[in-house]
């Protein structure tokens, strides 16, 4: 069974950096796009960002420019560097393997304080 691990979140003050992980199991990251979405208190859960196999990526405009996803294939890890992190980047960041039907993980907690 494919599981998805996501580390690194916390709480950081604002302007300060995070860097996210995700380790999968399996072999998932070879043949799926891999993206970072996430939930604010109140809030649905939104798209953050996807990379493909090919590497290319998208951002949402609320976060280009100030993260970038990258992923390893052979440590099966995606990454999600974000620096100058806002107080509404405050959420639960969950990780995501994009096939049908997608597999998520249990989330990190991201906390950016004012």
């Amino acid at each position: 069974q494919v599981q998805l691990v996501e580390s690194g979140g916390g709480l950081v003050q604002a302007g300060g950096s995070l860097r996210l992980s995700c380790a999968a199991s399996g072999s998932i990251f070879s043949t799926n796009t891999m993206g970072w979405y996430r939930q604010a208190p109140g809030k649905q859960r939104e798209w953050v960002a996807h990379i493909r196999t090919t590497g290319s990526t998208n951002y949402a405009d609320s976060v280009k420019g100030r993260f970038t996803i990258s992923r390893d294939n052979a440590r099966n890890t995606v990454f999600l560097q974000m620096n100058s992190l806002k107080p509404e980047d405050t959420a639960i960041y969950y990780c995501a393997a994009l096939k049908f039907p997608p597999v998520w993980g249990q989330g990190t907690q991201v906390t950016v304080s004012s």
